[in-house]
């Protein structure tokens, strides 16, 4: 049974400030509401590789190996990187402009699986987060950490979708001002590259 102590930190989790939430509102205001579900979408599948290396201890592996960590860690600050740096061009995929349609809505779904992927802290997350919440009987233990990752990503795709949808609303009034246009380009990229010199920091 799924208690109310693991929905609260889940919750939480998820709904603060991070990656995914700050690529989610960029879609949301750069290329509207459907843009910014097809990134929550991405957010939340892009999970599934850290919750499966958590499953099979492949988190601790990571954690253990700072070669491999550092490798994942690596490409995933380059790739922030690349993603501020469009933002600040208003070039690439973050870049909101107010001739921008909605694009394609997988490549904008496989970025956001991306940016998850390419977090190494994610697995070994995991790995923290879902042992205290398990019964403690062996032969579960699988099926539970499944079933609790499951909700996890249920929690992060309604939040994220809530955070898209709501910039997707205000998409309108923000794209009238080239002024609030060239802002949040800026903002955006900041925000990208202060997250990826923070990624850079971590250690396993």
């Amino acid at each position: 049974m799924i208690s109310a102590q693991f929905l609260l930190t889940a919750f939480v989790v998820c709904a603060a400030p991070g990656t995914g939430v700050v690529y989610t509102l960029a879609m949301g205001l750069g290329r509207g509401r459907r843009a910014a579900l097809a990134a929550a979408l991405g957010c939340t599948f892009g999970i599934v590789p850290a919750l499966l290396a958590a499953m099979l201890g492949l988190a601790a592996v990571l954690h253990a190996s700072a070669l491999l960590f550092n490798i994942v860690k690596l490409a995933g600050v380059a790739y922030l990187l690349w993603m501020a740096w469009g933002a600040l061009q208003q070039t690439g995929a973050l870049a909101v402009r107010a001739d921008r349609g909605t694009g394609s809505l997988t490549r904008v779904a496989w970025r956001g699986t991306v940016i998850n992927v390419l977090n190494p802290k994610l697995s070994i997350f995991f790995l923290a987060l879902l042992p205290p919440f398990l019964s403690g009987n062996p032969a579960s233990a699988t099926f539970e950490m499944a079933a609790l990752g499951a909700v996890f990503m249920a929690i992060t795709f309604g939040l994220f979708a809530l955070y898209g949808l709501f910039a997707g609303a205000l998409r309108d009034r923000v794209l009238g001002s080239e002024r609030a246009v060239a802002w949040l380009n800026r903002a955006f990229a900041a925000v990208f590259a202060a997250l990826a010199g923070r990624l850079a920091l971590e250690r396993a």
